[in-house]
């Protein structure tokens, strides 16, 4: 079996799945009196990866395994392939988000502190339904409150292949252009948090797609600092971080 072939079916492979697919999978594609082993079919990815530097797809690795999907620079333009103007995520959400992903793992009660307001209960709900975040324990504190941490369908949607290539807080404006201010230092280090059994699936209106024009990267959260300056109580549509796409969460209390 050359490696062209090889190469050849892991490409399609990837283009026809519309998520990612892990290495055994890839491996089992193949006739089991010729299948190559892990090494040569990750090679091939290796190869592809290579191939496709300079277009405008890109082989990537997530924490459920390899996917081509739209390169970050040409988001906004194949977006236009949906006009349909979607929803968008609260400065609140973001803000809860963004404290999940970098305390984890954290209570609501910790995430109260740092904010300074009350949690929406909303707001949770609605990043549990996009399979984002989870339960992942409980605090051993009166009360054994819950104790919440991200998901692997948090990583693929931000094309991370753990907590660990979360950007430094020092480059999340430059990557994201959030302009979150809060503090994120102390409780604890990043770990990954084991996958979550959800199953929510991003709809296809996010600019971060893969090559069937599936939702799976990162959205153009692009947001200037004029759109940050309202406070909690201001309505959902003057304070939210455009392209990012979901049901509208409410505001916080």
């Amino acid at each position: 079996m050359s490696d062209s072939y090889v190469r050849n079916v892991v490409e399609a492979a990837l283009l026809a799945a519309q998520r990612p697919v892990t290495l055994p999978e890839l491996v089992q594609l193949f006739e089991e009196s010729s299948r190559p082993d892990s090494k040569t079919v990750r090679a091939a990815l290796d190869v592809l990866a290579n191939d496709y530097r300079g277009r405008g797809i890109e082989v990537r690795e997530t924490a459920s395994g390899f996917r081509v999907q739209v390169r970050n620079e040409f988001a906004a333009e194949i977006a236009r392939l949906w006009p349909e103007r979607p929803q968008r995520y609260t400065r609140a959400l973001l803000e809860t988000l963004a404290l999940i992903a970098y305390r984890q793992p954290i209570t609501r009660a910790e995430i109260e502190q740092v904010r300074g307001v009350a949690v929406n209960s909303n707001i949770v709900a609605t990043l549990m339904e996009r399979g984002w975040i989870r339960v992942v324990g409980h605090r051993d504190v009166p009360g054994h409150p819950e104790v919440l941490g991200t998901t692997k369908e948090f990583l693929d949607y931000f094309s991370l292949k753990s907590i660990d290539e979360l950007p430094p807080l020092a480059e999340l404006k430059e990557i994201a252009e959030l302009n979150l201010q809060l503090d994120l230092s102390g409780v604890g280090d990043s770990a990954e948090v084991p996958a979550s059994t959800a199953t929510a699936r991003p709809p296809a209106s996010n600019p971060g797609l893969d090559a069937a024009g599936d939702d799976v990267g990162y959205g153009d959260a692009a947001v200037g600092d004029e759109d940050l300056a309202d406070d909690d109580d201001a309505p959902a549509e003057a304070r939210t971080a455009s392209g990012l796409v979901a049901a509208p969460p409410t505001h916080d209390d």
